[in-house]
């Protein structure tokens, strides 16, 4: 512990030396005014992350979320991504358990790849874990990966040790599939009793079918979006309705999301990408379910309710600056990163929004005080005018920032700035943009005299605007790693490196808004 707190405090001088501030000025040292000053301080994230969790070493790719009937708890595989990969043999599957999505125990390397580049597994991409009670038995069926793509499978009765099935596999070209593109296996029981596997191939879904788990029949195919890989396919039923859920492959920043896709039945599940113009969920944004910044989600449930793993990408840059915005269309995301886990929220008309989960709250409660140390244009919680803002003291490692912002009127626009310092000339905001006088969609903005302005890789999607003009605002940060709802119509998930030990602000572009119930708490 005394080693750990010298290497942070060590850190953090360093980042120091190569910014705004200085030892005149504050530092980490206790000694000097660290909670009342504002200047920007270059902050670094921990090893490990604990609550979006990244292992201390490598980060998470796909996550592979099941509920472990027999343990009580989900499970979630993830591709294991290190800084340097073996250049044949990657992406060994590793994973934590969670009772709750907001607390994890790390389980450690769960599925090896193969040891040669000759191995059909040399590499390992994503599939899912199954229990059959029946046999006690625990399935894991992953893509083997080389210049070539199969389906293979492990076994286990106890979850840690693991037999690979060596005399079984498919090959996507044994069915008029690709044999480059046929990943991303997910089994389930569909409303013929029977287990159901599909299987991501050349702008194609492949179907399987088994009564036992061991044996499968081909049972056919159903059409993927025009001319887009979809990956990571995830089939449930949840109330009255099938979803697909489904991870948009095309590099568009528009475009590549988590969405779904829903229907009163599964066979009309199959027939939505028929039409997708005609098909899309009613709920105003075709089916997005977060930013640019949740990738590769995948759901599981325990019976009561269903959340959705997906990773937040980590960022490239020498300063956090140009980190932050490293996320255009330009500039691909970086694969891999920490695990974001949502609560699924289905609507009275069956269509999906992502919330928070339940124990994140309860994790986060620590209350920390909450002080306004810079305003402009502010009164008595009321911000008023273009360029208004309020500018509250710095944060922690892990926040939970809490509020409710009342706009004026149906055209207003407000936004929650991080990253902000009193001399910066760069910082970060989410802002609640109008649309339309009905609709809203949160931007990412690099403000400041030097800011670069709207960030079109990482914007969300449209959400209706409220009818009381009433937004309630939960936002939590682990590190970079940062989550925001709205209400329960929006989630909003980015990764914006320097949040910790630096203050943040609510702005007003125009009109009026009223700010009540602000609250910060840790862990």
């Amino acid at each position: 512990m005394k080693t750990s707190m010298i290497n942070a405090v060590t850190l953090m001088l360093s980042a120091c030396a190569m910014t705004a501030c200085s030892d005149d000025d504050f530092g980490p040292d206790p000694s000097k005014d660290w909670d009342g000053t504002t200047a920007f301080f270059e902050s670094a994230d921990e090893a490990g992350f604990l609550t979006y969790y990244n292992p201390a070493i490598g980060r998470c790719g796909d996550p592979m979320p099941f509920y472990d009937q027999k343990a009580g708890e989900f499970k979630v595989l993830y591709l294991q991504e290190y800084e340097n990969n073996p250049t044949y043999t990657f992406h060994p599957f590793w994973a934590v358990s969670t009772k709750d999505g907001a607390s994890y125990e790390a389980l450690g390397e769960v599925l090896p790849t193969g040891t040669s580049q000759y191995e059909a597994d040399a590499a390992l991409g994503t599939g899912c874990c199954v229990y059959n009670e029946k046999e006690g038995l625990y399935y894991i069926y992953y893509t083997g990966h080389t210049s070539k793509e199969v389906v293979m499978r492990a076994t286990s009765p106890d979850f840690k040790t693991w037999t690979k099935d060596k005399n079984w596999m498919l090959k996507g070209n044994d069915y008029g599939y690709s044999e480059i593109d046929f990943r991303d296996p997910q089994i389930f029981v569909a409303e013929d009793g029977l287990y159901h596997m599909v299987i991501s191939s050349n702008l194609k879904f492949a179907e399987f079918t088994s009564s036992d788990l061991k044996n499968w029949s081909h049972l056919g195919q159903f059409p993927m979006i025009w001319d887009r890989m979809l990956e990571c396919p995830d089939i449930f039923k949840m109330g009255d309705y099938w979803y697909l859920v489904y991870s948009e492959g095309y590099r568009a920043s528009w475009s590549r999301k988590v969405k779904y896709m829903m229907s009163t039945t599964y066979e009309g599940l199959k027939a939505c990408f028929n039409d997708p113009g005609a098909n899309w969920p009613k709920d105003g944004h075709e089916g997005v379910l977060d930013s640019r910044a949740f990738y590769a989600g995948k759901t599981a449930s325990n019976g009561t309710d269903r959340y959705i793993w997906g990773w937040c990408p980590y960022r490239t840059g020498a300063t956090i600056h140009e980190k932050n915005v490293a996320v255009g269309a330009g500039g691909e995301p970086n694969w891999s990163g920490a695990l974001v886990c949502h609560k699924v929220i289905q609507h009275a008309d069956g269509t999906l929004t992502l919330g928070e989960v339940p124990a994140m709250a309860a994790k986060f409660s620590k209350a920390q005080d909450v002080k306004v140390m810079e305003s402009q244009g502010y009164s008595n919680g009321t911000l008023t005018g273009d360029g208004a803002y309020v500018l509250y003291n710095r944060l922690g490692n892990h926040n939970h920032i809490s509020m409710t912002v009342k706009t004026s009127n149906n055209w207003d626009k407000f936004g929650i700035s991080l990253v902000r310092g009193s001399d910066s000339e760069k910082y970060y905001t989410m802002v609640v943009n109008p649309e339309g006088e009905d609709t809203r969609k949160v931007n990412f903005e690099q403000e400041g005299s030097a800011g670069a302005g709207f960030i079109e890789g990482i914007d969300g999607y449209n959400f209706q605007r409220p009818t009381d003009n009433t937004y309630k605002i939960d936002i939590y940060t682990d590190n970079s790693v940062m989550v925001m709802y709205i209400n329960d119509v929006c989630a909003y998930t980015n990764r914006i490196y320097g949040i910790q030990k630096n203050c943040w602000s609510v702005n007003n572009y125009g009109g009026s808004i009223t700010v009540s119930d602000v609250k910060v708490s840790q862990y």
